[in-house]
């Protein structure tokens, strides 16, 4: 059988890791064989007591992708990626201005079966050495998405606190079936829907709002 993958990409402190948990407890509460792979990238930011330097980057995507790799071949039903080699290459191309694994890591993104990317309205928390701050996020989280459209790889994009943010990526998974109460909240909070379709058509009457107001 060959595991589902499922890729989490977001700005730091948007709540990947978290989500990440919280998809593993719901799907195994129902029975389903589940592994979460950790970001690398905080493990060697813990284990070296520094951040990497441009040589080091590759190491790191090329380790978090192997994790993956590994957990898919060992009888997972399900693998969530909790960062990919994405994640890396962006960091390293915006600090180091190194775009040299943009390539290997959008030909690794086109083997997630899924990739959420979560919204940035969680309120930024430090968290050692691997957070810069708050206003890193928006240019990390733009990076992300036009990589990601670049390479034609499709997202959809999460947003919500605790149990609304599980909700919405159940959803963008296709398991709205499986929401219960979740499903009514959903209804209820479109603009936190996490539809990218949604999301665009939201900005637009923002912006003619705006216009109409001479702002």
């Amino acid at each position: 059988m060959t595991a589902r993958r499922i890729a989490l990409l977001g700005a730091e402190s948007t709540g990947k890791t978290q989500l990440a948990a919280d998809l593993a407890t719901h799907w195994r509460s129902r029975g389903r064989r589940v592994i979460v792979v950790d970001e690398v990238l905080r493990e060697w930011c813990a284990r070296e007591g520094r951040t990497p330097r441009p040589e080091e980057q590759e190491p790191i995507a090329r380790e978090q992708e192997r994790r993956v790799d590994e957990a898919a071949a060992s009888g997972a039903e399900i693998v969530i990626a909790d960062t990919t080699a994405v994640m890396v290459a962006v960091y390293s191309a915006m600090l180091f201005a190194d775009g040299s694994l943009l390539q290997f890591a959008l030909q690794r993104q086109r083997t997630y079966h899924a990739t959420l990317v979560t919204g940035l309205d969680l309120p930024w928390v430090a968290d050692g050495l691997q957070r810069d701050g708050p206003h890193v996020r928006p240019p990390v989280d733009a990076q992300v998405r036009e990589l990601l459209a670049r390479g034609e790889v499709p997202y959809q994009v999460v947003y919500g606190n605790g149990p609304q943010r599980l909700a919405h990526a159940l959803r963008a998974l296709g398991e709205a079936d499986d929401l219960g109460d979740g499903g009514a909240a959903l209804a209820a909070c479109c603009e936190r829907c996490g539809d990218g379709t949604c999301e665009r058509h939201l900005f637009t009457r923002l912006v003619g709002a705006r216009g109409g107001q001479g702002v």
